[in-house]
C-alpha cells in the first residue's frame, strides 16, 4: 500500500514530503488456494498435526479428507479434543492409519478411536480439555510450559494414564510422564508442558482473501487457538469474502496466522439432535415410569434447588443438564458450556436446529439474550479463574473425604473431558455430584476411599442421589436429608463410607 505522510519541521519554511511504501504480510495478495491438492502441498510424515472442531461442530472435514487421500503422509501425532464419530473427521485418518497418536481429551461415543486404543493400536495422550487448549495456546505465544491446578492428586499427576495397551487390552505398556508438582499460595499445581504444532487444519464460516477469520455460533471451540500455533495453518472456510467484508472489531484469527484458505465443501453435520419438546418430557411423565426414572426425576429436582439466583453455573452431561427446567421462575442463572458458550437458552423446537450451536454434551442447544461466544482457552480460563459459582456433576464414586471418580473405570474408557478442569478451584467453584446411590448391581457409589481413577481429590462439596444429600465438611461426611420413602438404616446399609447425621436432618422436598 502507498501513502504520503507529510512532516513539517520546525525550522521555518521547511517542509519534507515522505513517501513511505508499507510492505507487509497482509498486502502481499490472496491466500486462496485452488484445490486440495494446494492446500496440502508441502506437508510430510511425521508431523504433529493441530485440527480444531468439538464433536462433529467446527471441523475442518474438508481438508481432513484430503489428507485420507494422502496415504504417504504417516506417522501423524494428532492434536484434537477428539477424533469425530466413526466414519467421519479425524476418525477416518486412524482407520487408514495415517495417524499413530492422538493428543485428546475425550473418546466419546467413536468405537473406532476405543477400539484402537485398548487393542494397542495407536498412543493416546488424554488431556483435560482445559489443559489441553491451554498447552496450545501456551505453544502459540512462545510459552514452553506453564503450571495448572487441573488434575492434581490424579493419574495425571502421577503419571499412571494408559498410553497404549498391549492388543488384549488387559496390560498397560506404556503410561503417562509424571508431573512436576509445586504449590503456590497452599495449593498444589502441576508443571504442563506446551505443544507445538507443524500444521493446523481450521473451520471458519468466513475468511477473507488474506486470512483474517470469523467463526460463527459454538465453532470458534478449539480452532482460534489451534489456528495461532502451527507454522502451518491451512484454512477451510464456508464463505471467501474480500477484505473489508468482515469488519476489523469482528476478526476472531487475524490474517499473520493463516496462510492458506480454501473453500468447505462438506456439508455441517449435528451429533445430538436434543428439541424443547423433549426437554419438557420430564415435566410431564407418562402414565407408566420406570423405577429407573423415577429416581432420576428426583435427583433432577432436588439438584435444582442448588442454583442461586444472579450465578453462574456450568453443568455435566446427562442428568444435570435437566436440572434447569426445574428452576423456580424467581430465580435467574447464567450456564456456561465449555465449548465456547456463556448464556445457554433452551433445546431448540424441532427444524430449528444450529449445528453451529452445541453444547459440551454435542446437542443442539439456543442461545438465551445476553448471550457471549469465545474460545475454549477462554472459556476454561473462566473456570480455573473461579469465575463459576457452581458446577453439577455426574459421578461414578465419591470418596467420604470428597474424592471424586466420574471419567474411567476398567473396560470403559471414555476420557476426561473438561471434568478436572471443572473441578479444580473448589474453593471458587462448588462442586455439587448428582448420582443413583447404588450402581445397577447394587452396590455402594459412595465409598471410604475410591476405587476408579479420580477426577479430583478433596473436591467436592455435596452429593445428591435418590435417598439422601449428603454434604462434605472438613473432609467427613454428613447426612443432612433423607427421602422420606426411606430411612438412615437403609442409606447405611447402601453406603460404604462412615457418615454422621446431621442433628437438624430434615426430609428432602421436591
Amino acid at each position: 500500500m502507498l501513502f504520503k505522510a507529510v512532516i513539517k519541521s520546525r525550522i521555518p519554511s521547511c517542509e519534507f514530503v515522505v513517501i513511505a511504501r508499507q510492505l507487509s504480510k497482509s498486502t502481499h495478495g490472496s491466500k486462496v488456494v485452488n484445490s486440495t491438492d494446494e492446500a496440502l502441498e508441502g506437508i510430510e510424515s511425521n508431523i504433529t498435526l493441530l485440527s480444531g472442531g468439538f464433536g462433529l461442530s467446527g471441523v475442518p472435514d474438508t481438508i481432513i479428507n484430503a489428507l485420507k487421500e494422502k496415504s504417504h503422509i504417516q506417522n501423524i501425532t494428532a492434536v484434537s479434543n477428539n477424533a469425530g464419530l466413526d466414519g467421519r473427521g479425524l476418525s477416518q485418518l486412524l482407520v487408514t492409519g495415517q495417524i499413530t497418536k492422538m493428543i485428546s481429551s475425550y473418546i466419546g461415543g467413536n468405537r473406532t478411536f476405543e477400539k484402537m486404543y485398548l487393542t494397542g493400536q495407536i498412543d493416546l495422550e488424554l488431556t483435560p480439555q482445559g489443559n489441553l487448549a491451554e498447552r496450545v495456546r501456551a505453544g502459540a505465544v512462545g510459552i514452553p510450559a506453564f503450571y495448572s491446578p487441573t488434575g492434581a492428586g490424579t493419574w495425571l499427576e502421577e503419571g499412571k494414564l494408559p498410553v497404549r495397551y498391549d492388543e488384549t487390552g488387559t496390560k498397560v505398556l506404556k503410561t503417562s510422564v509424571p508431573r512436576e508438582v509445586r504449590e503456590f499460595n497452599g495449593r498444589k499445581f502441576l508443571l504442563e508442558p506446551a505443544i507445538v504444532g507443524d500444521v493446523a487444519f481450521v473451520k471458519a464460516y468466513k475468511a477473507d482473501t488474506l486470512g483474517n477469520c470469523w467463526f460463527r455460533g459454538a465453532s470458534r471451540n478449539f480452532n482460534s487457538v489451534m489456528g495461532r500455533n502451527a507454522k502451518l495453518t491451512i484454512v477451510e472456510a464456508e464463505h471467501i469474502v474480500e477484505p473489508g467484508e468482515i469488519t476489523p472489531e469482528d476478526v476472531h484469527l487475524p490474517s499473520i496466522y493463516v496462510d492458506r484458505i480454501i473453500q468447505s465443501v462438506t456439508p455441517k453435520e449435528i451429533e445430538i439432535y436434543k428439541h424443547s419438546e423433549e426437554a419438557t418430557e420430564i415435566t410431564q411423565p407418562p402414565q407408566e415410569v420406570s423405577e429407573a426414572e423415577l429416581k432420576r426425576q428426583k435427583i433432577v429436582k432436588r439438584a435444582a434447588q442448588e442454583f442461586k439466583d444472579g450465578s453462574f453455573a456450568n453443568l455435566g452431561i446427562g442428568m444435570p443438564t435437566l436440572a434447569p427446567n426445574f428452576l423456580p421462575e424467581s430465580i435467574n442463572v447464567t450456564l456456561q458450556s465449555e465449548n465456547g458458550i456463556l448464556g445457554l437458552g433452551p433445546y431448540p423446537v424441532k427444524g430449528q436446529e444450529d449445528p453451529d450451536l452445541i453444547n459440551a454434551g454435542k446437542e443442539t442447544v439456543t442461545l438465551a439474550p445476553g448471550a457471549s461466544l469465545f474460545g475454549s482457552e477462554e472459556s476454561f480460563g473462566m473456570i480455573r479463574g473461579g469465575k463459576i459459582d457452581l458446577t453439577i456433576l455426574g459421578g461414578l464414586q465419591v470418596s467420604a473425604k470428597g474424592d471424586l471418580a466420574n471419567w474411567g473405570l476398567p473396560g470403559r474408557v471414555k476420557g476426561m473431558g473438561g471434568a478436572m478442569d471443572l473441578v479444580s478451584n473448589p474453593k471458587a467453584t462448588r462442586v455439587v455430584v448428582v448420582m443413583e446411590h447404588v450402581d445397577k448391581k447394587g452396590r455402594a457409589k459412595i465409598l471410604e476411599e475410591c476405587k476408579f481413577p479420580l477426577t479430583g481429590r478433596r473436591c467436592v462439596s455435596r452429593i445428591i442421589t435418590d435417598l439422601a444429600v449428603f454434604d462434605v465438611i472438613d473432609e467427613k461426611l454428613v447426612l443432612i436429608e433423607i427421602d422420606p420413602a426411606t430411612t438412615v438404616e437403609e442409606i447405611k446399609s447402601k453406603t460404604e463410607a462412615s457418615f454422621e447425621v446431621s442433628p437438624d436432618l430434615k426430609s428432602i422436598e421436591i
